[in-house]
């Protein structure tokens, strides 16, 4: 049995001298516990080295993806299609196929063969002779660089540096032609003041003064091609009653080239922004469904690079953009920013403002996600962008619809309540506010008033039933009884006497006293 072995180095084919060693599969790493022990298992016969690290990096590639090599197939037909009886051993069982299907040789992959392939990397430096260590070192080291780039699939397809410049030249853009729009309206609006509030659109200005020309040829101009046929209407109406000045010929040149530049930037911003689009959908598409096109495009920018912002954790990438501010809340001590660039995305622009810093938390850490898989992965497609997306949209759903809901009876459990929902009740005009004399319902209050001035003269009238001469008497009279009696029987006949005295009629106390008199005197007498 042959053995085909994988180095950074090169290729090595061993020759297995005892192969009734090899069914003893949990006892065959005693065999390889020395160099000498090693050496009477496996025979080292033939090794091809590497010519430099591009060929290393092109076997090793393809080992990875399961594929055979040029210089694979090269060893194997010099060596191995000599001794086509034996069988080969090799630790892929993909790659065995594939040297089956090409080459006709008959290949071995089992649990031995694996445990046999971890025997001899463990006493390589010894069983491969010809190859200092410190060599087979620095091989391994620059191979595991370059297979590295690899991975990470640095493609000219992925440079990012596009994006960067184009989103910064469209800011620009913004920029000068908020400036030259401002200076046309401005200018043009010496001649003809009035189009500057009927037209809006700043396009579709420039165009219109751009065909105008002067204020006197507005009538005999079709506006038709830039304007609705109501705002021409209005446009043709308003230069009958300008008050504009009247300027020259040149000046009308000169605002006519300055609206000509206004058309020829806005084209060129379109063209730049479609540019961008497709850009970012090719680098870095989950970003583009998480956040958008211009968003993704400024967090890159502000990073510096797709790579940069994947080394980014999500706390950063939520606040990317709001540094100021995150500084000076910390040196003051108050509350730092939710959010920085992302505050522009979609996602964040449609939430409440309660939920903002939720949704901006969410889908930062979505975002870096997306970042990560776009920068350092090998797929192009957006499935993992359009699913994340998809559960923050519903995620913000739940929260729009929890600050409506309300604690059922139990107390547990969340009960709906209906969308608030507003109805727009139709106002009658109150004619009662146009009268400067007093209202009837005055009048109502200042006779109630009247009434209750009357009544209170009956109450009184009662009133006076209650003499105030008259308590002291039957306090007086009570201390004149014996005192045998206890004081809660004086207090209870007090209450008594009070309440009598104002129930009864005036004739009926006068007769009451007399007897209290004629007693006193006779208690007197004995």
């Amino acid at each position: 049995m042959l053995v085909l072995f994988e180095t950074a180095a090169g290729y090595a084919i061993f020759k297995v001298l005892d192969e009734s060693k090899l069914q003893e599969v949990d006892s065959l790493w005693k065999e390889f516990e020395t160099p000498e022990k090693a050496n009477k298992v496996v025979k080292l016969k033939h090794f091809e080295k590497f010519q430099d690290t591009t060929e290393a990096l092109a076997a090793a590639t393809a080992m990875t993806e399961g594929k055979m090599g040029k210089s694979l197939k090269k060893i194997l037909k010099k060596v191995v299609a000599k001794e086509a009886h034996e069988q080969l051993a090799i630790s892929d069982a993909k790659l065995g196929g594939v040297i089956k299907e090409k080459l006709n040789l008959s290949c071995v992959h089992s649990p031995a063969v694996a445990e046999l392939m971890r025997g001899i990397r463990t006493q390589m430096e010894a069983l491969i002779t010809g190859l200092p260590p410190r060599e087979i070192s620095a091989m391994s080291l620059g191979l595991a660089h370059s297979l590295s780039r690899y991975k990470l699939k640095f493609s000219p397809d992925k440079v990012d540096t596009m994006i960067v410049q184009a989103i910064s030249l469209l800011d620009d853009l913004d920029k000068e032609l908020n400036n030259y729009i401002m200076r046309c309206r401005e200018w043009y609006g010496w001649h003809f003041p009035e189009v500057g509030k009927i037209i809006t659109d700043n396009l579709a200005y420039c165009k219109s003064v751009r065909t105008i020309g002067a204020r006197t040829n507005v009538a005999t101009t079709d506006l038709s091609e830039h304007l609705p046929e109501e705002v021409e209407a209005e446009v043709k109406l308003a230069a009958e009653i300008s008050m504009g000045t009247e300027v020259s010929e040149e000046d009308i040149g000169n605002i006519m080239h300055l609206c000509d530049q206004v058309i020829d930037i806005t084209e060129y911003r379109t063209q730049l922004y479609d540019y961008l689009k497709n850009r970012m959908m090719a680098i870095a598409p989950n970003l583009t469904v998480m956040v958008g096109e211009l968003v993704g495009a400024r967090l890159i920018s502000h990073a510096g690079s797709l790579l940069n912002l994947a080394k980014h954790p999500a706390s950063t990438v939520q606040i990317l953009g709001a540094e100021k501010a995150l500084f000076r809340a910390l040196k003051t001590r108050r509350d730092t920013p939710k959010y920085g660039l992302i505050y522009h995305a979609s996602l964040v622009g449609q939430t409440s403002a309660k939920n903002k810093g939720k949704i901006s938390r969410m889908l930062a850490a979505k975002a870096s996600l997306a970042i990560r898989y776009d920068a350092l992965g090998e797929d192009t497609n957006a499935e993992m962008g359009v699913e994340n997306r998809a559960k923050l949209e519903a995620r913000l759903r739940h929260l729009e619809e929890k600050g409506i809901r309300r604690i059922s009876g139990t107390g547990k459990a969340m009960a709906k309540s209906d969308k608030y929902q507003h109805k727009s009740d139709v106002k009658v005009y109150d004619p009662s506010g146009d009268s400067t004399l007093p209202s009837v319902s005055k009048k109502r209050k200042f006779e109630e008033v009247e009434e209750e001035v009357a009544t209170p003269v009956t109450v009184k009238t009662k009133k006076p039933k209650k003499e105030p001469v008259e308590e002291p008497e039957a306090s007086t009279a009570a201390e004149e009884t014996p005192k045998k009696k206890k004081k809660k029987s004086k207090k209870a006949e007090a209450m008594d006497v009070e309440e009598e005295e104002a129930t009864v009629s005036p004739t009926e106390e006068s007769s009451k006293k007399k007897k209290k008199k004629k007693k006193v005197k006779e208690e007197e007498g004995e």
